[in-house]
């Protein structure tokens, strides 16, 4: 007998109360079927009443029947899993209980104290043993360990901004007196607004990069229908120098036959037959000087430039036919320079886009390697930092009239009344800025100490030659890259972009700058252990040679970190 194929539901095979696949299932009285934990758990409930009911259909039953396991279900259920029919309770999102054997139900409280995953069935004996006892529970989580602080084996739930990371209680006696410390659901409302805040930068730049894509759509798209109106004038231009020339010249031909045949009217009586195959021999020739055909032009040209028999034809003085044949000729030679120098000028024109395009190509894919490879060969330790650390000094011929430099040009600072230097002539406009010297580009890293209110910049050398403009001031402008520091406020500025950096900032500032791969970082470094800490990363594309730039406010001081002493 042939097998018969029957379509299972793998739902008709879920227990209803943990809605599982059935695990040891029992069959109640009523015909449905349960996991045998899951009905007796449920029945647990009902001791009170004394009075045991069916989760489905409601039916009570009294007193409390007895279970044993459905052998032949159980069967059935192995086998389907055996089969491929997977389980619907393995779902990555459930944590599993760390009490039971077997058979792992869903968690739904872990114990801070206890450090386990309890499900419903072994939570009920956990909190009997412990009750009165400082045994706190919370909702399950992936990784709930991450949430007690192990060293004191509490809950963390206050949050150090100065060390940034969540601690518990004891932890706020014991090592972050002094410290700026919230709850950490303040931290997380903060956090979320400038997660919310940067979501909302980023979109909107998004915005304004698919509006850039469509305006450099709408230009290419302008620029190809200009050249191609032009290029359809050029040709139609073309086309009608030649169809004068063309009529010219069959002018010129009916000129040269109307002149032979007046000099050859007395003889017409004579050679009227002969004229007449004449004629249709030079319509021929006619046809064929002006078919735009070359493979029939040449397949009859020999044939029809064959000289035709001159016997019984009497000699006249002017023979109009070798004046045509000359005349062919220098068509047919023109025919082919026209031919040749379209051919050779198109080649040019697409050798010229195809040059063009793979140069682009090439660009692009050199920015992008480039960018790729500079994240993978980043440092990642402030020693490796310091393997490209480079030596600054100030250009005094850059700076402003109310910055004092010290002698080594490595120290600056405002100064009450402007300071006149007659050999300043390259004085950069905005304020009080001062530029380096030293052009960067490649990998370089320096740092600067920096007390008051102060802007850390890089910017091309262009950038001071135009004076008495706001938008030429360091970050407001395209040609230049800022990072504002106080002790209040941290923000970068770059042409009319501006994010605000809400990690504290040490008084030891680092710059990272990857010219090659476009890529600009700054970091707090600590002046106690040297660790560094992200502030803000630029990826962009360089063309020139980068200048540290620096703004100085009123009461302000900044330093050139020359030596790096620092051992990790």
């Amino acid at each position: 007998m042939a097998g018969t194929n029957i379509s299972i539901d793998k739902e008709q095979f879920c227990c209803s109360v943990c809605l599982e696949v059935l695990w040891e299932p029992v069959t109640i009285p009523c015909g449905h079927s349960y996991c045998m934990e899951c009905i007796k758990g449920y029945w647990r409930k009902c001791e009170v009443k004394e009075e045991y009911s069916c989760p489905q259909c409601r039916r009570t039953f009294s007193p409390r029947p007895a279970l044993s396991r459905n052998t032949m279900l159980a069967d059935i259920v192995e086998k389907l899993r055996k089969s491929g029919v997977q389980d619907v309770s393995a779902k990555a999102s459930d944590v599993e209980c760390d009490v039971c054997t077997g058979k792992k139900h869903r968690a739904v409280k872990f114990c801070v104290k206890c450090q386990t995953l309890y499900c419903e069935i072994h939570l009920k004996p956990h909190n009997e043993r412990n009750r009165g006892r400082a045994h706190q529970l919370i909702e399950v989580t992936k990784q709930p360990q991450k949430r007690v602080c192990a060293r004191h084996n509490k809950l963390r739930e206050v949050y150090c901004r100065t060390d940034q990371q969540c601690i518990c209680g004891l932890c706020l006696k014991d090592g972050h007196k002094g410290h700026s410390v919230v709850s950490v659901i303040e931290e997380r409302t903060e956090k979320q607004k400038h997660l919310e805040e940067a979501w909302r930068k980023s979109k909107q730049r998004c915005r304004e990069r698919e509006k850039e894509l469509r305006d450099i759509v709408k230009y290419i798209k302008r620029s190809a229908q200009a050249v191609e109106e032009d290029t359809e004038k050029i040709f139609t231009r073309l086309q009608r120098t030649t169809e004068r020339k063309h009529s010219e010249v069959k002018e010129l031909i009916r000129g040269e036959e109307r002149t032979a045949l007046g000099q050859t009217e007395k003889l017409l009586e004579r050679l009227n037959q002969q004229i007449v195959e004449q004629r249709r021999g030079e319509a021929e020739l006619e046809a064929l000087a002006n078919t735009e055909d070359h493979i029939h032009f040449l397949q009859n040209y020999k044939m029809l430039c064959a000289p035709p028999d001159a016997g019984g034809r009497p000699s006249i003085d002017v023979h109009p036919y070798f004046s045509l044949l000359i005349l062919r000729k220098a068509l047919t030679e023109l025919t082919d320079k026209v031919a040749e120098i379209c051919d050779r000028e198109a080649a040019k024109i697409s050798e010229i886009v195809d040059e063009e395009r793979d140069q682009s190509a090439e660009n692009s894919l050199s920015a992008e390697t480039a960018r790729r490879d500079s994240q993978q060969t980043e440092p990642k330790s402030r020693g490796d930092f310091l393997q490209h650390c480079c030596d600054l000094t100030f250009d005094p011929n850059t700076a402003d009239s109310l910055l004092r430099l010290s002698e080594d040009q490595t120290e600056v600072m405002s100064a009450a009344e402007p300071q006149l230097n007659a050999d300043q002539q390259e004085i950069f406009s905005g304020g009080s800025h001062v530029l380096c010297s030293e052009s960067l580009s490649g990998r370089r890293y320096w740092e600067v100490e920096w007390s008051g209110a102060v802007s850390i910049a890089l910017s091309y050398k262009s950038i001071h030659t135009t004076r008495a403009n706001p938008d030429q001031k360091q970050g407001c402008n395209s040609t230049s890259w800022s990072l504002d520091v106080s002790d209040s406020r941290c923000v970068f500025r770059h042409s009319k972009l501006s994010v605000e950096i809400h990690t504290p900032v040490a008084h030891r500032v680092g710059v990272f700058l990857d010219h090659r791969a476009g890529s600009l970082v700054f970091y707090s470094v600590s002046l106690v252990d040297g660790t560094m800490v992200l502030l803000h990363r630029e990826q962009t594309v360089f063309t020139q040679p980068l200048y540290p730039g620096f703004w100085v406010g009123l009461g302000s001081a900044l330093k050139l970190c020359q030596t790096f002493s620092f051992s990790a």
